[in-house]
């Protein structure tokens, strides 16, 4: 029982943590692409609609998965006659519970992430130009298309470079005979939580936003945002 709840909190958290950077790409891309209605679309009541979404797909994916014993399932005897949680939890997947797990803990939510910010990107390089053309200089122009690229870049190559490498070894596992090592996959697993310790620095580091909405959290101020805010496309 310890294993089947140590297992399952695994698996909704690292799916937590994914879903909500997904939901952030959502705001931000509100935020950059329509700041007039991004009032409108992100309330209050929106926000408790994404943790809500956030929390129920990865309570569903983590501990129906495991205690409905969607893992195991065609392969019982295998991984009760062959599998000892002696001294870990050893959890095995079939090949099928590991794609559709994976797809929804991290495939769906990376093309979303990705897709949008790419849209961003686009979105936030015609601004820039626009108001260049208006009353910028060329080399003040050039500069926020890079702090733009530089931001977008950071923030999808992070994620990716964390998590790919353990989702692709979690589908490719079962399809060779589960033969990767367990210090490799214990290797990849880590990785895979450190994402969640370097994202607070990394959105920290290069969105403004953060850092406030972090500084109410900590001093429990109200704080109004200004969606007049010109910076808001470059952020």
């Amino acid at each position: 029982m310890l294993c089947k709840l140590f297992n399952s909190s695994d698996i909704l958290l690292c799916t937590a943590s994914i879903l909500n950077l997904s939901f952030i790409s959502i705001d931000r891309y509100y935020a950059v692409c329509h700041p007039m209605l991004y009032p409108r679309k992100i309330t209050v009541h929106t926000a408790v609609i994404m943790i809500l979404v956030t929390w129920c797909v990865s309570s569903v994916v983590g501990f129906g998965m495991i205690f409905l014993k969607l893992n195991i399932l065609g392969m019982e005897e295998f991984y009760y006659n062959n599998v000892a949680c002696e001294g870990g939890c050893v959890m095995l997947t079939t090949g099928v519970a590991s794609t559709v797990s994976s797809m929804l803990s991290f495939y769906i939510p990376g093309v979303i992430m990705l897709a949008i910010y790419l849209k961003i990107y686009m979105v936030a390089q015609r601004q820039v130009r626009t108001i260049g053309l208006q009353n910028t200089s060329s080399s003040k122009v050039d500069k926020h298309q890079r702090k733009a690229t530089k931001t977008l870049a950071i923030i999808m190559g992070v994620f990716l470079s964390f998590w790919l490498p353990f989702f692709l070894c979690f589908i490719i596992d079962p399809i060779i005979g589960y033969s990767v090592p367990p210090a490799v996959f214990n290797t990849l697993v880590w990785l895979g939580y450190l994402n969640s310790t370097v994202n607070p620095l990394v959105y920290a580091l290069f969105y403004s936003w953060f850092r406030k909405a972090f500084q109410i959290i900590v001093s429990g101020s109200i704080f109004r945002s200004d969606m007049s805010d010109t910076k808001l496309f470059a952020e």
